[in-house]
């Protein structure tokens, strides 16, 4: 029988676990968590950066915070496996944006290193707000044009869809802690339709059936 269920030891650690599961999953990034994985049965195709890689039972991979990768089935075939995702910290190096911003000059690079840093942490920590491309680009001091492609190349998603995500993610989190409120409005989505088509293009679930998959947090031993 196909399932997934997700489960919390504390704040910092979540578990995932997908039996015969045979969902693909579209590029996407981990903001702020570590990712380590193990195959059960079957095999998935973990594509990081553009380079995909089979990965079997009995093999383990590792997702780095902020890269971007898709998951994709092989041949069409379910698979099992179990996902440990492990809050690090946050702050944002130097090397996210060595690719996208190689050939500037030492003082360019740190004045935009810090206006994407600062467009991410506005869009991370408030997705729920209207935040606007054109007012984005305002605050980064650069062209919509110019500020979409950076951030691209430094995060792997466009401004729009990073803040999709992390609206999504909000989401999660209001729903595994049982929010009585309007999650949808919460979270930043102009109604429950638009939430549901956004969750489950990321999750691979309906927000209901994410919130039945979704166990109770344990204390520790």
């Amino acid at each position: 029988m196909s399932e997934i269920s997700y489960s919390k030891k504390n704040d910092n650690v979540e578990c995932v676990r997908y039996k015969d599961w045979s969902k693909s999953y579209p590029p996407h990034t981990h903001t702020g968590h570590l990712t380590i994985g193990y195959i059960e049965e079957g095999s998935i195709c973990l594509v990081m950066n553009g380079v995909a890689e089979i990965y079997s039972a009995g093999d383990k991979f590792q997702i780095p915070p902020d890269v971007l990768h898709e998951i994709r089935t092989v041949d069409g075939k379910s698979y099992s496996m179990v996902v440990l995702c492990f809050a690090v910290d946050d702050a944002i190096g130097g090397g996210a944006f060595s690719g996208a911003l190689s050939g500037t000059s030492e003082s360019d690079y740190e004045h935009a290193v810090a206006r994407l840093s600062e467009l991410r942490k506005n869009i991370l920590e408030n997705p729920e707000n209207i935040y606007l491309i054109e007012q984005m680009a305002h605050d980064a001091c650069i062209s919509p044009f110019h500020m979409i492609r950076e951030f691209k190349k430094a995060f792997g998603l466009t401004p729009h869809q990073f803040q999709m995500q992390c609206k999504v993610r909000k989401a999660q989190k209001l729903l595994a802690e049982g929010s009585a409120s309007d999650v949808s409005f919460d979270a930043g989505f102009y109604d429950q339709s638009h939430m549901d088509r956004c969750f489950k293009k990321v999750v691979g679930l309906s927000p209901k059936e994410y919130k039945k998959a979704v166990k109770p947090t344990t204390d520790p031993d």
